[in-house]
């Protein structure tokens, strides 16, 4: 099995949260979920001038209050540590790598989803779409890459959108940059990120070549790669953590890749005449 370690951010977010209070973080939390603060009084069975008073400062929120009001929010961990520090308060997720020894039961678990989907291709992606663990029906995909893009932390959205990684093989390139600019501004929509900002705008801002695709509204729309003059087409679903308490586990998914017709499944199904390289992500 694959892995690396995941950068923690702690200094950056200690230096963020030094900028801005609670209630001006709250309030922007709720502008981005579009709740009024009689919305989010209701939703957390409190006083909506209790809200005013803590988003204009004039009420000092207990760590429990501030826990309370970003659970109805649906703030990510990350951010609601970024609260707690805010008001003052020590943060309440720990963020540690996601390995044997930091994290033994969510690796071996994680790890068996992985190796149970075998023969197919199955992936662990961070927030940022940095792969983080892999089965070993990824690495013949990981092939066909220039060898600076798999210098960790490797990055799907470049890899799969790189000219010099997965792009060339991509039949239907158009339509699947069109889905990630759909998922990556959802995301950002939901929990904004200067790096994973800078990735988008690199590399999935509107363009000529996108002229003539399907509407970003479609679904199940397959990725089509050509190897060796053979055509794999593949749909993806995505797994995520229902209430984890650490922010590694809150931030990463699971894509799980499966064949759409029988001659895929049977590509990955046939005897290899050479084994598969093996990479390592560390």
């Amino acid at each position: 099995m694959n892995s690396h370690y995941m950068a923690c951010g702690s200094q950056e977010e200690l230096a963020s949260a030094a900028m801005d209070t609670v209630g001006e973080l709250l309030r922007r939390w709720r502008h981005r979920r579009r709740l009024s603060q009689l919305d989010l009084a209701i939703a957390a069975d409190v006083s909506a001038r209790h809200v005013s008073l803590v988003e204009t400062g004039k009420s000092n929120p207990s760590a429990g209050m501030i826990l309370r009001l970003a659970d109805q929010l649906d703030v990510p961990l990350r951010e609601r540590n970024r609260m707690l520090l805010a008001a003052g308060f020590a943060p309440r997720y720990a963020e540690r790598p996601l390995d044997r020894d930091a994290m033994p039961a969510a690796w071996d678990a994680i790890a068996r989803v992985l190796r149970a989907h075998e023969p197919y291709p199955a992936l662990v992606m961070d927030r940022r779409w940095n792969i983080v663990m892999t089965n070993r029906a990824v690495d013949p995909f990981l092939a066909h890459a220039a060898p600076d893009l798999l210098r960790p932390p490797i990055n799907m959205v470049r890899l799969g959108l790189d000219p010099r990684g997965l792009a060339p093989h991509i039949v239907n390139l158009a339509e699947v940059r069109s889905l990630l600019r759909t998922r990556i501004g959802r995301q950002l929509a939901v929990a904004p990120d200067a790096e994973l900002t800078a990735l988008y705008q690199d590399l999935l801002m509107p363009g000529s070549e996108d002229a003539g695709h399907p509407p970003e509204s479609e679904v199940a729309i397959p990725m089509i790669f050509r190897f060796g003059g053979r055509e794999l087409r593949l749909f993806s679903t995505t797994t995520t953590f229902g209430t984890p308490l650490d922010i590694t586990l809150d931030e990463i998914s699971v894509e799980s890749y499966y064949p759409t017709d029988a001659e895929t499944a049977a590509y990955f199904t046939e005897p290899r005449a050479h084994p598969a390289r093996h990479f390592s992500l560390s």
